[in-house]
């Protein structure tokens, strides 16, 4: 008898991102929030402490207001939420690369999930695992790491593996905060956003997603990675800004998180005679309610109200040029060996 062959050996990529609510009314909020926030990573309350909060007053009041600030960015970047539709672009465009030869004769699967919320990861590594894909790549969209983000996103995907039959081998994308690709498609993206305003910047103000300073002190390497986007972005920006300041937003609970908070730095630019403010947030992959209702309207409002005059916000890289070629070259760097 002549056993048949071995199916041949086939590559997925599994692109991941923080996660979104499949709408901005009341219970998918909550259902998102839920999730989101009952992640020991990201809470890292005791339970026993954490679950009357969460359940009894967050859950119950967070997911109206939450809503609204969704519903403000709501279709503004294709249809619904705009973290969902730059995800499946940046997946659709790695796609149409790779079957263009873009990495050579190798034809890896694409796939696109959310670590909290729709697609799940689980949900991806099963449709991969199908497709005849015995080894995935996940690549957590996170340019600097921290446990909240990156660690939940290689959490989620090992806990998948517990319930499968036959896994897959997973390699993942570790963070890149310095990466030469990334830098220069920041301050690439900065220069040509620049180009297209109507005053001359007086600051480039660079706000990153925020983590509770008990987390750092606990040996968390994401604000040292923070800084060092920021010290490697400001020298490639040194002919372009006049001048570069850091700070941290979206905050969330009476904990101290890392400062300067931007909502307080926006301000205290404005008072100290900055009239004309760009800031960037250089710490997300793609455009979110944390960017465009966040940093650039509510800070937006701060700036002003402190005597600021002109104020933008640099989009994200998203699935620009600048942006997939960030993708690419990470990918093409991590496959080796693989392909």
């Amino acid at each position: 008898m002549t056993e048949s062959p071995l199916p041949p050996s086939k590559i997925g990529i599994l692109l991941v991102n923080l996660g979104t609510p499949d709408g901005t009314d009341y219970w998918p909020m909550r259902r998102y929030l839920k999730e989101f926030l009952s992640d020991p990573r990201v809470i890292e309350t005791p339970r026993w402490k954490w679950w009357p909060i969460l359940n009894l007053i967050i859950l119950t009041t967070r997911p109206a207001k939450s809503g609204r600030a969704y519903a403000s960015i709501w279709n503004r970047i294709g249809e619904g939420s705009p973290l969902r539709a730059v995800t499946e672009s940046q997946a659709k465009k790695l796609s149409t690369w790779v079957a263009n030869g873009g990495l050579g004769t190798a034809r890896p699967t694409v796939e696109w999930a959310m670590r909290y919320g729709n697609p799940s990861i689980a949900e991806k590594l099963d449709a991969l695992t199908a497709a005849g894909c015995d080894r995935v790549l996940v690549f957590p969209l996170y340019p600097q790491y921290a446990a909240a983000t990156t660690a939940t996103v290689c959490d989620a995907a090992f806990a998948a593996l517990e319930k499968m039959r036959v896994q897959p081998a997973l390699r993942t994308v570790p963070a890149y905060p310095t990466e030469p690709a990334y830098i220069d498609a920041l301050a690439q993206s900065y220069r040509n956003f620049a180009a297209t305003l109507r005053f001359i910047p007086d600051a480039l103000l660079l706000s990153f997603h925020g983590l509770p300073q008990s987390y750092v002190d606990k040996g968390d390497p994401y604000a040292q990675q923070c800084a060092a986007t920021f010290q490697a972005l400001s020298a490639a920006l040194t002919h372009d800004v006049k001048a570069a300041h850091m700070s941290f937003q979206s905050r969330f609970g009476p904990e101290e998180w890392l400062k300067p908070y931007t909502a307080d730095r926006v301000q205290e630019l404005a008072r100290s005679g900055c009239k004309n403010l760009v800031t960037m947030a250089p710490g997300f992959s793609a455009d979110c309610v944390e960017t465009l209702e966040e940093l650039d309207i509510e800070n937006r409002h701060y700036f002003r109200a402190a005597g600021g005059t002109n104020y933008a916000t640099v989009p994200c890289l998203n699935d620009s040029v600048e942006g997939m070629n960030v993708i690419y070259d990470l990918v093409t760097r991590e496959l080796k060996g693989w392909l």
